[in-house]
C-alpha cells in the first residue's frame, strides 16, 4: 500500500484512522520512508472538481490542469517495491475565503499532530502554500524526533509563526527546507496585507526566516547563485520563466528530484551542506535583484484553476 488517503475534519481525524494506519504501517518495512503530503488553498476532498486525491495527492490524477503533478509518484512512491515506503495524502477543507482556509489550516495542524502521534516511527512532511501552515501548526504539539524533515513550498505563513514552531520540542529537532521564489512575491504581499500574524508582526516566509537557525534552510529557487549551487550538487533546475507563479516550487522541472532525496535519503543531502551551498541573498536584496524572466502573465490568467 504505497498511498494512504486520509481526510481531516478540522482538528479531527476519521474514527477508522488508527486501524487503517496500523494496517498500512504493518505493510511498510522499518526504515522505509513515511512521507505525509499537505495541499494548500482551494482544494477540498468534498468537492470532486477540487479533490486533492484526484489531483496532486493522487498516484494517477484524474483531474486535468497544467498544475496537476502527482506528488506521490514524483517522490518515488508507486514503484511496487517493498522499500518504497508509505505516502500519506492528508486532505482538508481549504476552500471558502482565505480567512476561513487560514483558520482551517491551523485546525488541520492539530489533526496532523494527532495523526503523527499514532505513528510508530518518525515521518517526513511536505506542504504547499497553506499546507506549510498546517505543518508549522502541528510541530508545537509533537515530541522531539516525531518529524525528521519538512519541506515548505511557497509557504503561506508568517516568519513569527515559524519561529514559534521552531522553539518547540519537535521544532528544534526537525530539519526544515523553506522553498521560496520572487515569483510568489505577489501572493506573499496579499497574504501579509490580508491576514493577521498570530505570533507578532512579521513578514511572510517568502522573505526567508530572517534569522539563522541550525535546522532551517531557505532555498530561493529564483536566485541564480542558489540554482548554480544546486546544479553543482547534481540537481539542476531552470530559471523562472514567469514573473508571477504560486506553484513553481513544485511544477519547476527538476525540483522533485531534489525533494525526493531530501525526504527519502536525507543522509545524501545533509542540511548543513544545503545551508552552505545555496547561499541565499539577504531578503531585502532578493526582492530588488533583477533577474531575466520570460514575459509576465496577467494575474487573472495565472490565478485561474
Amino acid at each position: 500500500m504505497p498511498l494512504l488517503k486520509i481526510n481531516a475534519d478540522g482538528p479531527f481525524l476519521p474514527p477508522e484512522t488508527r486501524v487503517r494506519l496500523r494496517h498500512a504501517l504493518d505493510a511498510t518495512p522499518k526504515g522505509a520512508p513515511v512521507v505525509i503530503c499537505l495541499h494548500g488553498y482551494k482544494f477540498s476532498p468534498r468537492a470532486p472538481a477540487h479533490d486533492p486525491h484526484d489531483h496532486i495527492l493522487a498516484l494517477d490524477p484524474g483531474l486535468s490542469s497544467r498544475k496537476v503533478l502527482s506528488w506521490p509518484r514524483a517522490l518515488g512512491f508507486g514503484t511496487g517495491t517493498a522499500q518504497e515506503g508509505l505516502c500519506i495524502a492528508l486532505g482538508w477543507e481549504a476552500r471558502g475565503t482565505i480567512w476561513q482556509a487560514f483558520d482551517m489550516a491551523r485546525q488541520t495542524g492539530e489533526a496532523l499532530a494527532r495523526l503523527i502521534w499514532k505513528m510508530d516511527r518518525p515521518v517526513q512532511l511536505i506542504g504547499h502554500s497553506l499546507g506549510a501552515r498546517v505543518i508549522l501548526s502541528a510541530l508545537p504539539r509533537l515530541p522531539a524526533g516525531a518529524v525528521r524533515r519538512a519541506i515548505l513550498l511557497a509557504g503561506a505563513e508568517f516568519r513569527s509563526a515559524a519561529l514559534h514552531a521552531l522553539d518547540s520540542e519537535a521544532g528544534r529537532a526537525t530539519e526544515i527546507l523553506n522553498v521560496t521564489s520572487r515569483e510568489n512575491r505577489f501572493y506573499d504581499l496579499m497574504f501579509e496585507m490580508a491576514l493577521p500574524a498570530e505570533h507578532g508582526a512579521s513578514r511572510a516566509l517568502g522573505a526567508g526566516l530572517g534569522e539563522v537557525r541550525r535546522n532551517w534552510c531557505d532555498l530561493a529557487i529564483d536566485d541564480s547563485m542558489a540554482r548554480a549551487a544546486l546544479a553543482g550538487l547534481g540537481y539542476p533546475i531552470p530559471a523562472p520563466d514567469r514573473r508571477v507563479c504560486h506553484w513553481s516550487p513544485y511544477l519547476r522541472e527538476g525540483l522533485f528530484d531534489l525533494y525526493r532525496v531530501v525526504l527519502r535519503t536525507p543522509e545524501r543531502l545533509p542540511l548543513a551542506l544545503l545551508q552552505d551551498s545555496v547561499q541565499p541573498i539577504p531578503p531585502r536584496s532578493r526582492w530588488r535583484a533583477q533577474e531575466s524572466v520570460g514575459s509576465p502573465l496577467s494575474f487573472s490568467r495565472k490565478a485561474s484553476s
